[in-house]
Formats: structure tokens, C-alpha cells, sequence
């Protein structure tokens, strides 16, 4: 009977030890799963917004910025700044075989919070993930025999861009 009383702390002490470790093990994944849930939510606010400069007519400065203003507006509010930033830019000086389009580039910087929870052991964890995602679309527009003879026109990397805009 003396023995028995004498684990009665047993229990707590056990608890008090596990506990932190569980957590962690249940926080980790729930802030890394945020961390992608951001980034998809950011992928789709990049293809909405290339779908909407691939439709306007004429894409100058001003459209593109006020695209980029729109694709602001549809980010997720678990990217943060100071690196949160839209950028729209359409390549129309292109040779005659490449295509002309618009490529939209959003990014922003995801705040860890329950990885932190890491330190408590000793282990190094990072503040901040940036999250950048980048679409390219062909611009409805195209003029007529753009594309070459075949029809398929490609995106080259040799073309300039003739207008953009960021938001910031």
C-alpha cells in the first residue's frame, strides 16, 4: 500500500513531458499546411489575373496596374509584407514567330507561427517562407500572322516587355 502512494506524481510528471513534444508534432504540419494553402491561394489570384490581361484591350501602363490593383485585392491574407507584391507585365515586341503575352508574378512572405514552437527544443526554425508564383498566358489579341506558319506560336524569352504594372 506504501508504494502505491508514493506514484501518485508519476502520471503528471509524464504528461508534463509529452505534451510539448505532441504539440509539436500536431503544429508543425497545421503551419506548414497553412504555408501551401497560401501559396495555392496565391497561384489561383495569379491565374485569375492573367486571364483578365490576356483579355484587355489595349494593355498599356495604366491596365496593368490596374490589374495588378485587382490581383492585390484577391491575395490571401496570410502573406505579409514588406515582400508582398504584384507585378504584370505584357510582351508584345516579340519576333514573328513567338507569341505575345502577358505574365503575371505575385509574392509575398508567409509568417510562421506554430513552427516556432520548435525553439522551445533547441532546434532551429525559420521566421518566414516567400511564397512567389508566376503565370504566362497568350494575349488574346494576337495580330494575324502572328505564330509563324504553323499556327502554334510559342513564348520566346527574347521578347521585351511594352508595358507593366506592380502594385506594392
Amino acid at each position: 500500500m506504501r508504494l502505491r502512494l508514493n506514484c501518485k506524481g508519476q502520471s503528471i510528471i509524464e504528461l508534463a513531458l509529452v505534451t510539448p513534444v505532441l504539440l509539436v508534432a500536431l503544429y508543425v504540419p497545421f503551419d506548414f499546411g497553412m504555408a501551401i494553402f497560401a501559396g495555392h491561394l496565391t497561384q489561383n489570384a495569379v491565374r485569375d489575373g492573367a486571364r483578365i490581361a490576356s483579355a484587355t484591350r489595349p494593355l498599356n501602363d495604366a491596365a496593368a496596374a490596374a490589374v495588378a490593383d485587382q490581383i492585390w485585392a484577391r491575395l490571401s491574407t496570410l502573406l505579409n509584407e514588406p515582400n508582398k507584391q504584384v507585378t504584370v507585365t505584357y510582351y508584345s515586341d516579340t519576333p514573328a514567330d513567338c507569341a505575345e503575352f502577358v505574365e503575371v508574378t505575385a509574392q509575398g512572405s508567409y509568417n510562421f507561427t506554430l513552427y516556432k514552437f520548435m525553439k522551445l527544443f533547441g532546434l532551429t526554425a525559420p521566421n518566414t517562407m516567400l511564397i512567389t508564383r508566376t503565370t504566362r498566358m497568350s494575349y488574346e489579341f494576337q495580330p494575324y500572322l502572328n505564330g509563324g506558319t504553323t499556327g502554334s506560336p510559342t513564348f520566346c524569352s527574347t521578347a521585351t516587355p511594352t508595358a507593366s504594372g506592380t502594385h506594392t
